[in-house]
């Protein structure tokens, strides 16, 4: 018999309740905030309105007093079982490498140098500069065209030279384009040096298509803003078929660059990702 009690009581705990005790439902709540409703729109309608409003709160209080003390109102609500099933239509578990040198892992766990985002950046530069190129020689006859066109960017909208004088060779525009073109690819391939572990599986996808229409799209958005005049010389067409082309080859010469590990510990390091603290060492295994 001594046997017999505990196995009993076992089965009867194991089994889930049937029903449950809830608070009972009540109106009170609803008129307390009719009352408060009344007692402001009184305000700006008669004395008469607000005094209904506070008979109607003081009467919602007290109700709603009652509904909780000296004992909660409850009632008795039958529960329906419910079997839930899970699915997975995946037919392996993949699993985050775990770095045992690291403290504390972060994602991802490996990254690009700055050096294979400059790599990339100039790359790309190349590309989408004999395209621009080349649209100025189907459009004006003259490649001087897009390059003068680029460092009118930094013309005031009633500065932005006519069509004419676009066409031809000037040594200060022309120092301003390359400058301007060769800081703009290096930040951008730095950019994709950044981003792009973070797409092990489809890297060009980002750095060819996603990126390029963002920034185009936020171009176009801005420059009837910024500068009017010189958004009616641009073709839009040409200039996101060379964001394309600078997309595609600097992600292609960034995932060809050896990886190097996130370090942590380094307070100017470039850590592209999150925390990961879920895969720690945990204590006493002897890590440190």
């Amino acid at each position: 018999m001594a046997t017999l009690v505990p196995t009993e009581h076992i089965e009867q705990s194991s089994r889930a309740p049937r029903e449950i005790e809830v608070p009972a439902s009540t109106a009170w709540p609803l008129v307390l905030a009719l009352g408060f409703t009344l007692v402001f729109a009184g305000l700006l309608t008669s004395a008469s309105v607000s005094i209904l409003g506070s008979v109607l709160a003081l009467a919602g209080c007290v109700g709603w007093f009652r509904e909780v003390f000296p004992h909660e109102h409850e009632e008795i609500v039958a529960i329906a079982p419910e079997e839930i099933h899970f699915r997975t239509v995946r037919r392996v578990v993949e699993r985050i490498p775990i770095a045992p040198d690291q403290v504390r892992a972060w994602l991802p766990v490996e990254t690009y140098p700055v050096s294979a985002g400059v790599k990339g950046g100039l790359a790309g530069s190349v590309p989408m500069a004999v395209l621009a190129c080349l649209y100025g020689l189907l459009k004006t006859g003259s490649i001087w065209y897009p390059i003068n066109l680029l460092a009118a960017v930094v013309y005031a909208p009633s500065e932005v030279p006519p069509i004419s004088q676009l066409t031809s060779f000037h040594p200060g525009l022309f120092f301003i384009a390359a400058l301007l073109h060769l800081v703009t690819s290096i930040l951008v391939g730095l950019l994709y040096g950044a981003m792009l572990p973070m797409f092990a599986r489809h890297p060009i996808l980002l750095g060819g298509v996603i990126a390029p229409v963002l920034w185009s799209g936020l171009l176009y958005s801005i420059m009837g803003i910024l500068n009017p005049v010189l958004g009616s010389h641009i073709d839009w067409v040409w200039f996101m078929a060379s964001q394309f082309a600078f997309g595609i080859v600097a992600g292609l010469v960034v995932m060809r660059q050896s990886r190097v590990r996130t370090r942590e510990n380094l307070p100017f390091a470039m850590r592209a990702g999150i925390e990961a603290p879920g895969i720690m060492p945990p204590r006493g295994s002897g890590e440190k």
